[in-house]
């Protein structure tokens, strides 16, 4: 019996011996068969980046401001707030442009015949751009369009798979943007593959945006050039008589039209102008219609003339470039304000500047390899903006941010 006992054991020793040499010569195999490297034929395999369209004017084109995410009576939780309230305070503060982005889920998706069919949508000074918020269980987004196009085709999809949603996108021709991405709920939960650009100040209060930059600043560093933009949000406008009052009408004295707004550098004064420069980047976001525009430009050669500015993309030279933050409009008299320079999602640099027309330069040589993108916040004393009062103190001392200049950026990615 001990002998048997004897010849089991080294039998199944040796088999164990035999499996982990047959385990190890398969791991070896399947560790020697990793790809280190894309294959050269892989789509994604990296290449020289030799296909960059030329930087466009940087002085053929006039600076639009506006608000990109509004509601009307055609939201359901929207109070004393028609269109042509909305429409005649934009003319009040100078306001261009604006898109009332009425919750698409609150008349099925029909928002030709709601929203831009009725009669208040119309202004002979303030470009009204066709839009909705696409409103949807994994988040909100709105839709910027130059022309109208049938919303009830992506209202839709809105629970489909994202490939499909940006199938749809592609077919509408829209600017589809990200709102709100951090929440604190309705946060965007879908690919940021499907969206030309995000919301990265909504409403008068400005903490609960922090969050939302890591975000940009994660699609940015890995590629994505989505541009940054802002929406006021509002929903409700100062009723008309105390007896139309509801508990939500003093959200109109805090947050209304233009906290923040948003700066375009069109070509033009039209909507497609203005939709073009939002999805190129040429924009800045500001406290309130009267806070100072922030304006971002570089100097590739530093012979003293700027030649690309924010929402631009270039090969870098390989030789230190100089880059210019001012602040043009209503700063403040004898205030001090401060420019922060993130350059690929980190602290680069943090910048003093006074005086009436308040500019800093800094020098920075970009990376030949790889991509390199830079963007600037300003903080500072608020602007007044008696028509919104209490905005200044929801927003404290954020004045405005940049979008990026970029380096190296595909753009087929």
């Amino acid at each position: 019996m001990s002998n048997n006992n004897s010849i089991m054991k080294r039998v199944a020793g040796m088999v164990c011996s035999g499996l982990l040499i047959g385990i190890t010569t398969c791991i070896g195999t399947a560790a020697t068969a990793q790809s280190k490297t894309p294959l050269p034929n892989d789509p994604w395999a990296p290449t020289a980046i030799n296909n960059m369209p030329p930087v466009a004017s940087l002085t053929n084109g006039v600076w639009l401001k506006g608000d990109l995410h509004l509601h009307s009576r055609h939201s359901k939780e929207s109070s004393n707030n028609p269109e042509s309230k909305i429409i005649n305070f934009c003319k009040t503060v100078g306001v261009d442009y604006i898109c009332i982005t009425d919750h698409d889920n609150h008349v099925d998706g029909d928002v030709p015949n709601h929203t831009w069919a009725d009669p208040e949508f119309k202004s002979d000074s303030v470009l009204l751009l066709y839009g909705a918020e696409w409103t949807t269980t994994r988040g909100h987004g709105n839709v910027f369009s130059a022309h109208p196009y049938d919303h009830q085709r992506l209202y839709f999809v809105r629970d489909q798979r994202d490939v499909v949603i940006q199938s749809v996108v592609k077919e509408l021709g829209i600017h589809l943007s990200a709102n709100h991405p951090m929440g604190p709920k309705d946060h965007f939960g879908f690919s940021y593959d499907m969206v030309s650009s995000m919301e990265v100040w909504n409403s008068a209060v400005w903490k609960k945006n922090e969050n939302a930059l890591l975000i940009w600043d994660d699609m940015l560093s890995s590629g994505r050039k989505i541009t940054g933009r802002g929406g006021s949000d509002a929903h409700h406008g100062v009723p008309d008589s105390p007896d139309k009052a509801t508990p939500n009408s003093k959200q109109a004295t805090a947050n209304y039209v233009g906290t923040p707004t948003t700066w375009v550098f069109a070509t033009a004064r039209t909507r497609e102008a203005v939709v073009d420069a939002l999805t190129n980047g040429r924009v800045s976001v500001s406290a309130n219609p009267f806070a100072p525009r922030v304006e971002f430009y570089a100097d590739l050669d530093q012979d003293g003339k700027m030649d690309m500015m924010m929402g631009d993309n270039t090969k870098p030279t390989g030789k230190p470039a100089k880059f210019r933050v001012q602040l043009t409009g209503k700063t403040v008299a004898d205030s001090t304000y401060t420019v922060s320079v993130v350059k690929n999602g980190n602290p680069f640099g943090t910048f003093k500047t006074t005086g009436k027309n308040p500019v800093i330069e800094f020098t920075d040589t970009p990376a030949t390899v790889g991509r390199t993108y830079y963007r600037v916040v300003v903080e500072g004393p608020s602007t007044p903006y008696p028509q919104v009062p209490v905005s200044q103190t929801l927003s404290g001392n954020m004045v405005g941010l940049s979008n990026p200049i970029c380096f190296n950026f595909d753009p087929n990615f």
